[in-house]
């Protein structure tokens, strides 16, 4: 058993993970978690030697937890479009059922996987192939829209799945402060669910990136 694979490391993560999901992030700290564990406060130093390896630690389980919704999101629809659209739909509601972990997890700033133990597992490892997955789904939805190629004027997968990102983000984030059902109900469009509405919003996140669904 070597310290990544620790049971007190893992318990120690569980530990910080439920305090990010229940009092967010700024509530964890290495003596709260060693005490919430029942351990010595010196203890999580052993694996986690700064504050930012262990908000690492943590962010990268949140990671785990996302992918593995994205994986079971697509396990139904066919088309490249049909996946895109629920790997979207699972994104908007992680990041309101599980707040504290949705903010943690892409705050890089606050990150910092380098401290980590060497030849341990990098966050990194876990943030990028989210992107490139999403840029492999825009290659597809484009192959599906036009037989005929990409068109000259369109940006390349990698950006139109940033830009993506950061709209089904700034979603996620609006709608979680009440700012976007105010603005839709303030514009008589308040009459759906609330689900209806976010899946309103997505349909017309997708269509502005990568254009309507063929008819």
């Amino acid at each position: 058993m070597t310290e990544e694979t620790s049971p007190l490391r893992e318990r120690l993560i569980d530990v910080g993970t439920e305090l990010v999901l229940t009092e967010g992030s700024a509530a964890v700290g290495l003596r709260e978690i060693a005490r919430r564990a029942g351990v010595s406060h010196g203890a999580p130093r052993r694996y986690f030697p700064t504050h930012q390896a262990l908000l690492s630690a943590i962010a990268r389980r949140g990671f785990e937890d996302l992918a593995a919704r994205f994986e079971a999101a697509v396990a139904d629809p066919v088309s490249a479009r049909g996946q895109l659209e629920a790997v979207s739909r699972a994104y908007i509601r992680y990041a309101l059922e599980r707040r504290g972990m949705f903010e943690l997890i892409f705050r890089h700033d606050l990150l910092d996987s380098a401290s980590q133990a060497p030849g341990g597992p990098r966050l990194r490892e876990s943030t990028l192939p989210l992107l490139r997955y999403a840029a492999e789904l825009v290659v597809r939805c484009r192959g599906e829209r036009s037989a005929g190629g990409p068109g000259p004027a369109e940006p390349p997968p990698a950006v139109t799945a940033a830009a993506l990102w950061s709209n089904l983000h700034g979603l996620a984030q609006l709608w979680a402060w009440g700012s976007l059902p105010l603005a839709l109900g303030a514009q008589g469009l308040g009459d759906a669910s609330d689900e209806e509405q976010r899946d309103r919003l997505i349909a017309a996140v997708l269509d502005a990136h990568l254009g309507p669904v063929p008819s």
